[in-house]
């Protein structure tokens, strides 16, 4: 008899090599889900609640994952560091602010509103890490990097919210927001890192465990999400000529930042490992850290329509980034073997 296990992890592999994450076909599954059978009266009432637990539950397992030791110990590579913080945190959010000029036609107030969000996030710390691997990268760099990052947005993203999202239609970043940011994420997350010394070896122990739970949560977030937006008429908000757009914006966002962290680190004298951290560290944009944010910052009703560009965001960031992690991964496989002397 066939091992479903094995024919799930065959499937997986399969996935990836074409570039597409099996955690995403997991997220379209649930917004499916949501659409065709959203939450509604008591059910909706104890979703929320599922979903603050599920959120300060993933905050404190990134606070007992994250090692301060490592990224105090990478911080001798300040240059590398600035370089993808500025990308994440001003490059980034330029581009945002630029899409304004975009019409009505192309997006609309609500989807633009997603891709301004998705611009204020940090890195990704898993898939970042990843890639810098899979393309023979500096991975310690990539590791406190995506840590200083991860660290930063917990503060940076809500702030830079509060500045540029303050003008847009229904979204208002409230005193009562910024206590529910607090108690929801940084309150678990300095839990997580005031038990790390106790929870992380368990947590190392148990990695399967952990991953169900991060990802789980996720799940949970997006199913409340699009349940609420089912309920306001979500899907009679986008047409699909706008999620067309919506992927064109996404794509074009992410091909500048690829080429801007290529061209600015050749520029300032970035051997090639430290080159590769920075274009996929720098381009990332988090699923993770965005989605539970997303839940507290924007009304109820908008939520699943403002985190369509980040799903989409993600998916297409993926799958440009397993065709480049690949291709350069196997340049320098082919350069280091035609070294003279290697044996």
């Amino acid at each position: 008899m066939h091992d479903p296990r094995a024919a799930l992890r065959a499937l997986d592999r399969s996935l990836h090599r074409i570039g597409i994450d099996g955690y995403i076909l997991l997220l379209l599954g649930t917004v499916g889900l949501a659409t065709l059978l959203p939450a509604t009266g008591a059910a909706a009432s104890v979703v929320t609640g599922a979903v603050k637990v599920a959120v300060g539950l993933l905050f404190f397992l990134y606070g007992a994952r994250l090692s301060p030791e490592e990224a105090l110990a990478g911080a001798r590579h300040w240059r590398l560091h600035l370089l993808i913080l500025g990308c994440t945190f001003v490059l980034f959010p330029l581009l945002g602010e630029a899409a304004r000029v975009l019409p009505d036609a192309v997006l609309g107030p609500q989807l633009y509103t997603g891709v301004l969000f998705l611009t204020l996030l940090p890195s990704t710390v898993q898939s970042s890490i990843a890639f810098t691997s899979m393309a023979r990268g500096n991975v310690a760099a990539a590791i406190c990097a995506a840590t200083f990052s991860s660290l930063l947005g917990i503060v940076l993203t809500p702030l830079l919210a509060a500045w540029l999202l303050t003008s847009e239609a229904g979204v208002q970043v409230s005193g009562e927001q910024i206590l529910d940011i607090v108690l929801q994420l940084l309150v678990p997350f300095a839990a997580g890192q005031l038990l790390r010394r106790w929870v992380g070896p368990w947590i190392r122990r148990h990695r399967t465990v952990t991953m169900v739970v991060d990802r789980g949560s996720i799940l949970l977030i997006v199913y409340s999400a699009f349940s609420e937006g089912v309920r306001e008429g979500i899907w009679g908000q986008v047409t699909v000529t706008q999620l067309l757009w919506l992927g064109a914006v996404c794509l074009a966002m992410l091909t500048f930042v690829l080429v801007f962290t290529g061209v600015v680190s050749r520029r300032l004298g970035f051997e090639r490992a430290d080159r590769v951290t920075i274009r996929f560290c720098g381009s990332k944009k988090s699923l993770a850290n965005g989605l539970p944010l997303a839940t507290i910052l924007f009304p109820a009703a908008s939520v699943g329509i403002t985190v369509l560009p980040l799903m989409l965001f993600h998916q297409i960031q993926l799958m440009v980034c397993t065709v480049l992690a690949q291709r350069w991964g196997r340049r320098a496989d082919a350069a280091s073997a035609a070294r003279p002397g290697r044996p």
